[in-house]
């Protein structure tokens, strides 16, 4: 979003997927009168069966597959024009090309992607892998057939397809301590991502986040850089462990994000309505090293991320007086002489979305700033031609040297040899009846169980017996949309009992404790007489990024939400569901309350004092049933906050090591239970 304008405004620049107009098009197409070549015309290839272009293999050296990638990849270098070039480096949203096969092949693009909601219709497996073939299709009629890599947001699963297995946010994950457990949840969601299509994961996140008032909280493993270290393990996950690996039909590409401090900005410093998403870090260089940038060292050196994104967020160092804040998209220093120098990256730098369009001054200058500070692909998904035209000015003009292109385009080029994609552009469909299977499914109900965080247990209520008389509440027990969270079907997510297939949590009792007699009242309406015992979940609704900040914005433009705003966002409970733990809670002895939330939510000491049992559900996914496990004691309680839980919002940001450190719950706690 451009700092000009109001996230509230801009938001459609993310959800909204129509088609570019004709008359633009026509207005940024190549030509010779603004120094572009002319449009190519399609080339004609053989096809297969399908009617697919085939590449032409007529002894080119970039096609010999027996040749080490570095000489293949300057081979071709060495054929393409500087039009082609820029066409690499520049990723385009799918909205924009879908309804134009010539699009892809008349820019030359490098790279295609989906936002969140982006999706074909049918929104199955089968279409997306359709989909994703057909971009490949007319990336395959360009003069030297370079096929497109094409990236998806699978930050927690691949959320944007109806059917597969939503796991945990990192939140949860964290809350696990089990990086090898995160490394096999990565695995199977590059298995399902793959399947469909796209050949590129834009996670993990690996931002430590030390203020819980942030909207991006849930992405971010933990508040600890060396437990987010640690988890840097899913790059593996996504990757393999070799590089040859990434050919292979269950891995794609990962990209660490939000390089770097995207998690340690100063509430009220963000731009437009957002108080603390894309807002300013202010920090010296020792401080940043030991907390926001160190996830990224074992990101490059040991787990060698194909990609890395640069955050929305600005750094503002101390050493040199405050006030003086530099936009990451902008940052040199970070992106081409840390990352790329001192640490070594020898992948690609792919943007935000629109990232640079939040640096000063115009276009043309937007666009010299971020090539030149060492971003290599941009994500410009409705304006990629208007990049490409100005990109190619800034070059021709000397302002942009053919150099920085050159190690742009052989960095990109490298991972689309290392994906095998000159040898099988198309999507290998060997795993896709595996999306959302049920072996999928049991791993992400075993990581929901792991993520369970019991921090309080008063007389060891919990594991509650399985013939229990349980009294359920509260608007988060049924309601799937609300327990998957953002970065699910849209960018947003959205409530909804069963908006994804799946479990509620309140199915999951039904189904772990058959035996149980449950009564379900969503805001404890239904009497209470007879009942043992409580189960009362309640937490947060769906949001994503800067509209989850508190004191943020309110969103309302899904379809689903009816042109309502959604409620505001506190880390304090809702009125609603404060009403709806009193009343349970005080009707029935014994109560355990369950907060579903993608962060810590302030519990008051004279509510607590009415709750037997709280656990930290954090936002589970698509099985419900992992937390009914632990609540049964099918599984026990294992999990550690990964984040430290705050007496009161006036707290933050409070983090494990900070002098006078006082939570309700400290970092690292959790109870334990036996399972059965």
């Amino acid at each position: 979003m451009r700092l000009s304008e109001s996230p509230r405004r801009s938001w459609a620049r993310r959800t909204t997927f129509a088609v570019v107009p004709i008359a633009l098009v026509l207005a940024l197409a190549p030509t010779s009168s603004v120094g572009v070549a002319p449009a190519p015309t399609t080339t004609s290839y053989a096809t297969d069966q399908s009617a697919r272009p085939q590449i032409r293999n007529s002894g080119q050296a970039y096609l010999d597959a027996k040749l080490p990638v570095g000489k293949r990849v300057e081979d071709l270098l060495g054929r393409m024009t500087l039009e082609e070039k820029v066409g690499q480096m520049t990723q385009a949203e799918r909205g924009a090309a879908a309804n134009d096969p010539l699009l892809v092949t008349t820019w030359r693009l490098g790279s295609v992607l989906s936002g969140g909601g982006s999706v074909p219709t049918p929104n199955t497996p089968q279409a997306w892998a359709d989909m994703v073939d057909g971009f490949q299709a007319q990336a395959l009629q360009t003069r030297l057939q370079i096929p497109i890599v094409y990236g998806v947001d699978s930050v927690h699963g691949h959320g944007n397809l109806l059917g597969a297995t939503v796991f945990p946010h990192n939140i949860g994950l964290g809350s696990t301590g089990d990086p090898k457990l995160v490394e096999r949840i990565e695995h199977v969601v590059a298995e399902e991502t793959r399947a469909t299509g796209p050949q590129w994961a834009f996670a993990p996140c690996i931002c430590v986040a030390r203020d819980t008032r942030w909207g991006r909280t849930y992405e971010s493993f933990s508040e600890s850089p060396e437990l987010v270290t640690r988890f840097a393990s899913a790059i593996e996950g996504f990757q393999g462990k070799h590089t040859k690996d990434l050919k292979a039909a269950d891995r794609v590409l990962a990209s660490a994000k939000h390089y770097a401090g995207d998690g340690d900005t100063e509430f009220g410093s963000a731009a437009g309505d957002y108080t603390i998403d894309q807002g300013v870090t202010v920090t010296n260089r020792r401080d940043f090293a030991r907390f926001d940038l160190a996830p990224y060292v074992d990101a490059v050196q040991r787990y060698d991320t194909g990609t890395v994104m640069p955050s929305f967020s600005s750094i503002d160092w101390t050493e040199d007086g405050i006030g003086n804040p530099i936009k990451m998209h902008a940052n040199r220093e970070l992106i081409t002489d840390v990352l790329k120098g001192k640490l070594g990256f020898d992948g690609f730098v792919i943007s935000d979305w629109e990232g640079i369009h939040q640096l000063p001054g115009d276009y043309a200058n937007q666009v010299r700033t971020g090539v030149n500070a060492g971003t290599d692909m941009f994500m410009e998904p409705f304006s990629y031609q208007a990049f490409e035209t100005t990109l190619l000015a800034e070059v021709r003009a000397g302002r942009v040297s053919q150099a920085r292109i050159d190690d742009a385009v052989r960095r990109i080029l490298t991972k689309k040899f290392e994906l095998g994609l000159f040898e099988k552009p198309y999507t290998d469909r060997t795993h896709l009846a595996q999306v959302g299977s049920p072996q999928h499914r049991a791993l992400a109900r075993e990581a929901v169980a792991k993520s369970q965080v019991l921090l309080k247990n008063a007389g060891g209520l919990l594991p509650l017996k399985k013939n229990a008389k349980v009294y359920v509440a509260g608007r988060n027990a049924d309601d799937i949309g609300n327990q998957a969270g953002g970065w699910t079907l849209s960018w947003q997510g959205a409530s909804g009992q069963h908006r994804i297939p799946g479990n509620t949590i309140l199915d999951g009792i039904r189904q772990v404790a058959p035996g149980a007699q449950v009564t379900y009242s969503k805001d404890g309406s239904a009497p209470t007489t007879g009942s043992d015992v409580a189960v009362v979940v309640v937490g947060e609704t769906p949001y994503s990024e800067g509209f989850g900040d508190v004191g943020g914005p309110s969103w309302g433009f899904d379809p689903e939400d009816g042109g309502v705003l959604r409620e505001p966002k506190s880390l304090d409970l809702q009125p609603g569901d404060k009403a709806v733990v009193d009343k349970v809670c005080g009707a029935i002895a014994k109560c355990a309350v369950l907060v579903v939330s993608g962060r810590p939510q302030v519990i008051p000491a004279e509510q607590l004092g009415k709750i037997d049992a709280l656990v930290a559900s954090w936002l589970p996914g698509s099985q419900g049933e992992g937390v009914a496990d632990v609540l049964f004691g099918k599984r026990p309680f294992t999990g550690k906050l990964s984040h430290s839980w705050p007496r009161s919002a006036d707290q933050e940001p409070i983090n494990i090591g900070d002098r006078n450190y006082d939570p309700l719950y400290p970092f690292g706690w959790g109870l334990r239970t036996h399972g059965h």
